[in-house]
């Protein structure tokens, strides 16, 4: 009886530390993948087109120029697709999550045990797009190259679900304020392949240097230097085009500044 009680103690244990072995191999990697850079060789421009990174401490977002280097935003996330845009705002943010995460968590007090085992095991990505018109709430900065630019223009558009006009097709939801909508998105998040993995992912394809896989948020945001506080011209750093409002885009569901503003949110994934 004593023996196989401690039998029964024993594969207890090893049980224990096999579920412990899984969030500290995350952990693990996270840091080492946050380490490793892709691009190694990039390196910031002397001019160019700056883009924001913004930044609740959980969840990232890329804010890029309604218009920058030929090419517009417009036709493909125009303003009447948000409910009240400012004049003023020329600025857009860009995110992507986990669909249950992002559209049913506008506050933490909504999170449910079947909110976070979508976030963990994954399910189908949604894009949440946000204009506004001062994007130096940012945490930080990124100038880059005209062809650069091109490039992470290319990549965020290809993450968009399109209609057989070619139009990005938007969900049928409120979104958490007047300027910011969803939209369907293309391949899937989880916890392998969060908000913060798809920022870098989309900073790789434009040949900026970015962490091999980083699903925190810090884990990115380190590389870059801290957005400047200030108005500066749109062809040199792309600064705020205006301060009439103090509006902070959202980054995402219950995180404010993506489970991304003037609604708290809550996004990681």
């Amino acid at each position: 009886m004593a023996r196989r009680r401690k039998a029964r103690s024993r594969t207890l244990r090893r049980l224990l530390l096999a579920l412990l072995a899984v969030p500290v191999s995350y952990l693990v990697a996270a840091l080492l993948g946050s380490l490793i850079p892709v691009n190694a060789g990039w390196r910031e421009p002397e001019a160019g087109i700056t883009i924001y990174l913004a930044d609740n401490g959980v969840h990232a977002d890329l804010i890029l120029p309604k218009r920058a280097a030929g090419l517009d935003w417009a036709p493909l996330v125009p303003r009447t697709d948000m409910a009240d845009v400012l004049p003023g705002a020329n600025w857009i943010s860009f995110g992507a999550g986990e669909r249950r995460v992002y559209l049913d968590t506008p506050t933490w007090a909504d999170i449910t045990p079947r909110t976070l085992w979508a976030a963990i095991t994954g399910g189908e990505r949604v894009m949440h797009v946000e204009y506004t018109s001062d994007p130096t709430y940012a945490a930080r900065s990124i100038r880059i190259t005209p062809e650069q630019y091109r490039r992470l223009w290319a990549a965020i558009r290809a993450e968009f679900r399109l209609d057989r006009q070619g139009r990005p097709v938007r969900i049928d939801h409120p979104g958490y304020g007047p300027r910011d909508a969803f939209y369907q998105g293309v391949g899937r998040a989880s916890a392998l392949s969060t908000c913060n993995n798809w920022v870098a992912g989309r900073l790789r394809l434009a040949g900026v240097k970015t962490s091999l896989w980083s699903p925190f948020a810090q884990g990115l945001l380190w590389r870059y230097q801290e957005a400047e506080q200030e108005r500066l011209s749109p062809q040199r750093r792309l600064g705020p085009m205006s301060r009439q409002t103090g509006h902070r885009p959202s980054t995402g569901p219950m995180w404010t500044p993506a489970f991304a503003g003037a609604t708290a949110t809550a996004h990681t994934y």
